[in-house]
């Protein structure tokens, strides 16, 4: 394999290996060198690239472990999603105000989930993984995914209800 069609290969899915190691390192820095990581040690199995069935499924497996090696190198404890895909239909100013405000607080409820389920909600609800797909990178079975996810999903939404019922902030 040739660079031209390892890049061919890789460019499809470096940004999803990207905004994962984003998420899970919450540091730019940290995620463009994992990502980078993820690529050399990609390129590095080139001629054994065509034995995986999925190679984007390879690569968020790798980021995914490579990113937890290093959170537990550095003993951190608190993972934090950051999610910004909002669409700019220029809304009122208030609405955006409450926008960011509800995102702050789903990613606040989300970082109190365990480390798993933080993974589970980045793969299915922000990068829009088909349950297969994931089941291949965390290895779980997909069953196992439905139901954390649907847990994980309630407790978010019970804590958001919570947190407007009683004006929290």
């Amino acid at each position: 394999m040739n660079q031209i069609v390892f890049i061919e290969l890789i460019n499809p899915f470096k940004d999803k290996v990207f905004r994962l190691a984003k998420r899970l390192l919450t540091s730019t820095e940290e995620a463009e060198d994992a990502t980078q990581e993820v690529m050399v040690k990609l390129w590095n199995k080139k001629e054994n690239l065509e034995t995986y069935s999925s190679v984007e499924a390879l690569a968020m497996t790798m980021t995914k472990n490579y990113c937890l090696d290093q959170l537990k190198s550095k003993r951190a404890g608190n993972l934090q999603i950051v999610h910004n895909n909002f669409t700019d239909r220029q809304p009122q100013l208030d609405k955006k105000l409450e926008d960011a405000d509800s995102l702050e607080w789903v990613e606040k409820i989300i970082g109190q989930l365990p480390e798993q389920l933080q993974i589970l909600i980045q793969l299915r609800d922000v990068e829009q993984y088909e349950f297969d797909e994931i089941a291949k990178i965390v290895n779980m079975n997909e069953t196992a995914i439905r139901v954390a996810l649907s847990r994980a999903r309630k407790k978010i939404r019970e804590s958001m209800l919570n947190t407007h019922r009683y004006g929290i902030k």
